[in-house]
Order: structure tokens, then sequence, then C-alpha cells
């Protein structure tokens, strides 16, 4: 109940805002018709539902989760962002160099490491969207 009805919408609401707002940071902003730039949009927001759900699982798996009531958060928040800035640093390579799916735009700061330049926003998405998702979703009392 925790995971479909708290945790998720409010993922997926969060990670809705923070893909419109990258948007200037990829090059498809200035390159693609408005129609594709909504097709992107709803495509990743979708991905990051996907990520998102996954990460938990895993982290679930990890932290041996016992019942809600007595779920470790913070541990669990740890995993699950970890485990989601795990696959977006694999999927930001993939899709910027293997398949060149996407490039940034000159306005995405990045980091180089290893001779890869990866955008800092897709980061911070999910160093910060994951577990402020596990905060508001967390039963409160």
């Amino acid at each position: 109940m925790l995971i479909g009805r708290r945790y998720l919408p409010w993922l997926v609401m969060l990670n809705l805002a923070w893909e419109v707002a990258q948007l200037p940071l990829y090059t498809l902003w200035t390159h693609a018709s408005p129609a594709y730039v909504a097709f992107a949009v709803a495509h990743c927001t979708v991905g990051d539902a996907v990520i998102g759900a996954a990460a938990l699982a895993v982290a679930l798996i990890v932290t041996r989760a016992p019942g809600l009531a007595h779920w470790r958060w913070g541990r669990i928040a740890v995993v699950t962002t970890l485990t989601g800035a795990a696959y977006t640093v694999f999927s930001e390579w993939m899709n910027t160099v293997a398949t060149r799916s996407w490039t940034y735009s000159e306005l995405m700061p990045v980091l180089r490491v290893a001779g890869l330049d990866l955008g800092l926003a897709p980061l911070a998405q999910w160093l910060l969207l994951p577990p402020l998702a596990l905060w508001i979703a967390r039963p409160r009392g």
C-alpha cells in the first residue's frame, strides 16, 4: 500500500517536475519538436518511476526489511538512493556515449569521471528525489 499509494505517486510527481525543469540542459530542448519534447518528458518520467520502484525493491531485499512498522528508513533510503544513482550513471553513459541517444546542452553542469562527462542534474535528481519521496510517504505517528 505505501509503495503504490504514497511513494510512487510522490516519486512520479517530483520526477515530472524535475524532468521539465532540466529540459534546457539537453539539446532536445532547442532541437526537437514540442511533441517530441512532451514525449521525452513522459517517457523519462515513466522510466524514473520504474527505476525508483526497482531501486526500492533492491533496498528492501538488501536491508532484509521486515514489515512496514519495522523498516529501517534511513538504510532503505540510502540503498534506494545509491541504487538509483548507480543506474543513472550507467544510463547517462549508455545514452550520451554508447548510443548517443541524447546530448547535453552547454548549460548542463558536468562532472568528468574517467573521461566521461556525467551530467550533474540527473545525478542530483537521483540523490535527492528518492529519499524525499520516501520521507513524504513515510507513515506518521
